[in-house]
This record gives structure tokens, sequence and C-alpha cells, in this order.
């Protein structure tokens, strides 16, 4: 995850370093809404509107993956506990043996 925000941060840094380069005024025209701006405020305003375009494609992903986490984390709990109770249960039963083992030797003996 490191490596993934340097790599963030350096390609940020070049797309800032590339619009002051271009600091032309250009005019932009979305349906019907224009306005004039320096190319380098287009540019870091689409970096910016990309970024968050991928953000909120990523979101129900993440959370459908975080849900799904909570789930497996719920039944891993749960299988531990159907675990500890077995052998709780092979505890008791092999005590139990040992008794009638020596049960049966006693009367063996005599």
């Amino acid at each position: 995850m490191q490596i993934f925000s340097i790599i963030a941060v350096l390609v940020a840094l070049l797309a800032v370093v590339f619009a002051f380069q271009n600091a032309v005024t250009i005019s932009v025209t979305f349906f019907d809404f224009n306005f004039e701006a320096s190319l380098a405020i287009v540019l870091i305003l689409t970096l910016g509107i990309g970024i968050l375009i991928g953000l909120l494609v990523s979101i129900p992903s993440v959370i459908q993956r975080n849900l799904r986490i909570s789930k497996y984390k719920g039944k891993i709990v749960e299988l531990e506990n159907e675990s500890n109770e077995y052998l709780e249960t092979i505890t008791h039963q092999r005590q139990r043996i040992e008794n009638l083992e020596r049960h049966l030797n006693l009367k063996d003996n005599q």
C-alpha cells in the first residue's frame, strides 16, 4: 500500500509540473457550459475529477469486501467455539475411558 501512495504522489507531481508548463488560456465547452481558464487549471481539475470518479467507482467493491470479511470473521469465531467444544468433549471422553480402564484393572486384580 505504501508503494501505491508513492506512485500516486509521483503521478500527481508530474501532472502539476506538466500543467504549469502549459499555462496557456483555453476555452472549455461542456454541453452548453463554456468557460475560459488556464490549461494548468483545467488539467488539474480533470485529474481531480478522474481521481474522484475512480474512488466513487471503487467504493461498492470496498464495501462488499468489508462485509465479506466481517462475515468470515464471525464464521471463524463460530468455528473456533465449535472446535473448543469438541476438544472439551474429547477430553471428557478420554477421562471417562481412563476411569473405566482403571475400574476394569481393579476388578481384574481382585
